[in-house]
């Protein structure tokens, strides 16, 4: 079994990465904490509720942080919508959010089963960063730390086109994690784009008749045409869910390398890059090991199952 707290800011794929949570045999979720990224706090922390209530997973809800460490974030409501979740018009949640903030809920939960849960970072890393700067011990209580984020070869999805979303919403906060954080599992962009899910599929998904499949339609609709007007075809990323997939199922991984890793702070082109040391030039311990590829065709079951 794997016990897990879920950063998240949802977001349409973070709803299907809580679903594909609420669906496998092996997950036991414990907690969601949640930051600004794609949208909002207060819209990150309804979405989280209204998933939970959907999925049934009586998971206590911590709010985190609202803006970046130093800076305000981007949001990306051009692809999630105004709320997060399509502008679905969902009806709120009645679920109570926790009064404790999420960077000390990360502490206390982890002081509470040292070495017992693995933490999956599927948003921007700053209630993770403060937590770290809070308790310095951090990365050693808890079991493993997966993360979604990073463009390893520059190929982002930003207005700072070698940067990736996550990790350019709070570069500070992505320097602190990166540098402090050992063994880190990281899922970039460039790993979700090779799995992604092309246009067959998706219809397949969107004709699933469950409760789950027909959330998934209502919130997802916004987002699966700003990628076909964007990409000229439908093609739908799931990279939140492909992280959940690397956390709660190790062997889904066909290659991946530990490598060295820094984030880059100031550069009016390239802040938020995650430079990577391919062939060892600085020397640096390779502390990110760098999911490349995965079973293909066991993810798609598992998106399947998501739904179901």
């Amino acid at each position: 079994m794997v016990r897990m707290v879920i950063d998240t800011d949802p977001g349409v794929d973070d709803a299907q990465a809580l679903m594909l949570a609420a669906a496998h045999p092996e997950a036991r979720l414990e907690a969601v904490t949640t930051v600004a990224g794609n949208v909002s706090l207060q819209h990150t922390t309804a979405n989280a509720c209204k998933i939970l209530d959907l999925l049934g997973l009586p998971v206590p809800v911590f709010a985190g942080c609202a803006r970046g460490l130093l800076h305000a974030m981007p949001y990306a409501t051009e692809v999630h919508g105004e709320d997060g979740l399509g502008d679905a018009g969902l009806e709120p949640s009645s679920r109570p959010v926790q009064q404790e903030h999420a960077a000390q809920a990360l502490i206390r939960l982890a002081n509470q089963a040292p070495g017992e849960l693995t933490l999956v970072a599927l948003g921007p890393l700053t209630n993770i960063a403060l937590a770290t700067r809070l308790d310095p011990e951090l990365p050693q209580k808890y079991r493993r730390l997966v993360v979604m984020g990073g463009a390893v070869r520059a190929l982002g999805n930003t207005d700072h086109p070698s940067a990736e979303f996550n990790v350019y919403c709070d570069p500070e906060a992505a320097h602190i994690v990166f540098g402090a954080w050992p063994q880190i599992e990281l899922v970039p962009w460039e790993t979700v784009v090779t799995h992604s899910l092309g246009e067959e599929f998706v219809n397949q998904l969107l004709a699933i008749a469950s409760p789950r499949a027909q959330f998934f339609r209502r919130i997802s609709g916004k987002t699966l045409a700003f990628l076909r007007a964007r990409l000229g075809e439908l093609r739908l990323f799931l990279a939140d869910g492909l992280a959940l997939a690397v956390a709660l199922e190790p062997d889904i991984v066909r290659q991946r390398e530990a490598r060295a890793l820094r984030v880059e702070l100031a550069g009016s082109h390239c802040r938020g890059q995650t430079t990577v040391d391919w062939y060892g030039i600085t020397g640096a311990s390779p502390h990110v090991h760098i999911v490349l590829e995965v079973d293909h065709t066991r993810w798609q079951e598992l998106v399947c199952q998501s739904l179901m």
